[in-house]
């Protein structure tokens, strides 16, 4: 009599896919956060696109239809806190949120002005905040789950000349992200952050012009180049889906290995 042989089942690889969930994107019409959204939606999210610029906006939600994405642009001033607050209510529960604008005004800390220092700080720790509290809240009320991932930095864990008020923004984030993660996971809403190194972007293009400025970062990224927007796209993928489910209150480092160092 030949011998039976019991089978181990194979465990299940947690998806990828995003189908039926839906995404909001804050800094969306260009850059890490259009690329971030191309990716969701390419997963089967509906993303949603939050940027103040209402053509660019446009553009970039038909850019992502037009290989048939979900996209809806929602333009939108996240400083405005009021504005935020109708506006993510109205728009119905998220699944999922990369709050992903941010701003920067590099100088010697002893040139920051209040303006200066106000301006960074408002929209890198308040309007995140408060882009944040809105999208949870709409979480809550639909009893339902979901990922919030902050865009931080690598900054975010290490000082740099001339960057101040910028890194005292993304160690606020770092924090943020921390205590959101304990206070909300028992309600199954995971908290997350993402740290790149420098991204070529518009954003970045001066900086990366100037050689003086461009010559600081020389040495420090492992791999010996700038990071670029498609970096960061799987990596976001990752921590919006269920592949990541036991994933929260942590600090997901994109930065070519600059803080292995």
């Amino acid at each position: 009599m030949r011998q039976r042989i019991n089978m181990k089942s194979l465990p299940v690889t947690p998806s990828f896919r995003l189908d039926g969930r839906r995404a909001l994107i804050t800094g969306a019409s260009k850059g890490i956060g259009f690329a971030c959204a191309a990716a969701l939606a390419a997963a089967g999210a509906e993303v949603t696109l939050v940027a103040r610029s209402a053509d660019e906006l446009e553009e970039a939600a038909q850019t992502i239809r037009g290989v048939g994405g979900l996209a809806t642009a929602l333009p939108l001033d996240i400083g405005d806190r009021p504005a935020v607050d109708a506006a993510i209510g109205d728009a119905g529960a998220f699944d999922i949120l990369l709050n992903n604008a941010g701003v920067n005004r590099q100088g010697p800390m002893t040139e920051v002005s209040e303006a200066d220092f106000d301006f960074v700080t408002g929209i890198n720790i308040k309007a995140a905040f408060f882009v944040a509290k809105a999208v949870v809240r709409g979480m809550i009320a639909a009893g339902k789950g979901g990922s919030i991932i902050h865009s931080s930095s690598m900054m975010g864990h290490v000082g740099g000349p001339n960057r101040s008020v910028y890194v005292a923004s993304k160690h606020a984030i770092e924090g943020l992200t921390k205590a959101m993660a304990i206070e909300f996971g028992p309600l199954g809403i995971r908290v997350n952050s993402i740290c790149p190194a420098v991204i070529e972007t518009e954003m970045t293009a001066p900086i990366l012009a100037d050689p003086a400025r461009r010559g600081w970062f020389d040495g420090k990224i492992a791999l010996g180049r700038f990071g670029r927007t498609q970096d960061l796209m799987g990596p976001v993928l990752f921590l919006a889906s269920d592949a990541s489910s036991f994933i929260t209150g942590t600090s997901l480092m994109i930065d070519g290995g600059w803080t292995a160092q």
